[in-house]
């Protein structure tokens, strides 16, 4: 397992009121797993389920999150859906 970080932006801030969890896993879905344990509130999950991710600065996109490897000192990013214009 690695450690590693997730920040959260904007509403999924507010939703998991933290700025960052640091968690143990191997792949992103494990990570995502993981942030949902310490934050079980529906909330939480649906912003999320709507929020696009990124892993050491790149996109993941349509990828499974169980296919997206994570290592030591990887920081996933937690971007929900912004507004405005």
């Amino acid at each position: 397992m690695a450690k590693c970080t997730i920040r959260y932006w904007a509403a999924a801030k507010e939703a998991a009121g933290t700025a960052e969890d640091l968690v143990d896993a191997d792949t992103l879905g494990a990570a995502l797993d993981a942030a949902c344990l310490l934050h079980p509130d529906d909330r939480f999950l649906r912003v999320l389920r709507a929020s696009s991710l990124l892993v050491d600065e790149r996109p993941v996109g349509r990828r499974p999150h169980d296919e997206v490897a994570v290592a030591d000192g990887t920081v996933i990013e937690v971007l929900p859906p912004f507004a405005g214009g």
